[in-house]
């Protein structure tokens, strides 16, 4: 047990290079303490930190899902954006439901994320979720909405893409030229 202490003070106090070096050393761990400490540090205040945690997820090989979809319920929105798209590289459709109810969430970061991670996934049952979000508050969020109704193949209607074009945005803009093709 004094491992794991070690390990948990190591990833909350430690300097960013022993955190990462932490993480990379755990990422085929089945122990579901330590896979909820990995998931905790995707809220990590350092960038590079989060990313290690990532890529932890992404790569371990076990298992790990079920704490993938608790951690899609946390407080904190970052690990709630960041486990939709560990499960999407993960190409673990087990969520799909649980991320659609991303989409409403009240944090524009998850928003985009869990759109992200529904196109990723290729989850057709989004689309409803998906239109709904081209008339979101965040422009983030409608660019992440029409990438994600690119990779599931969806067909826009005419008036949805002249709506998007309203926002004037050049990333905007090439997204539509692809969604007009596939249309």
């Amino acid at each position: 047990m004094t491992d794991f202490k070690n390990t948990v003070d190591a990833l909350e106090a430690g300097l960013k290079e022993e955190k990462i070096k932490i993480l990379e050393s755990l990422s085929n761990s089945k122990d579901p303490e330590i896979i909820q400490l990995i998931i905790s540090k995707l809220d990590d205040p350092q960038i590079e930190v989060r990313g290690e945690a990532f890529s932890s997820l992404v790569l371990n090989e076990n298992n790990i899902t079920k704490f993938l979809i608790e951690g899609l319920n946390s407080e904190s929105k970052n690990i709630r954006g960041f486990s939709a798209l560990v499960l999407a590289n993960r190409q673990n459709s087990e969520g799909v439901q649980s991320i659609i109810t991303l989409t409403k969430d009240e944090s524009s970061l998850v928003r985009a994320c869990a759109l992200g991670a529904l196109g990723y996934l290729k989850a057709p049952q989004a689309s409803e979720a998906i239109h709904r979000c081209f008339s979101d508050s965040s422009l983030e969020v409608k660019k992440s909405a029409l990438k994600a109704a690119i990779d599931i193949g969806e067909k826009l209607p005419l008036e949805e893409i002249n709506d998007l074009k309203k926002e004037n945005d050049s990333e905007l803009d090439k997204l539509l030229v692809l969604a007009k093709e596939n249309s």
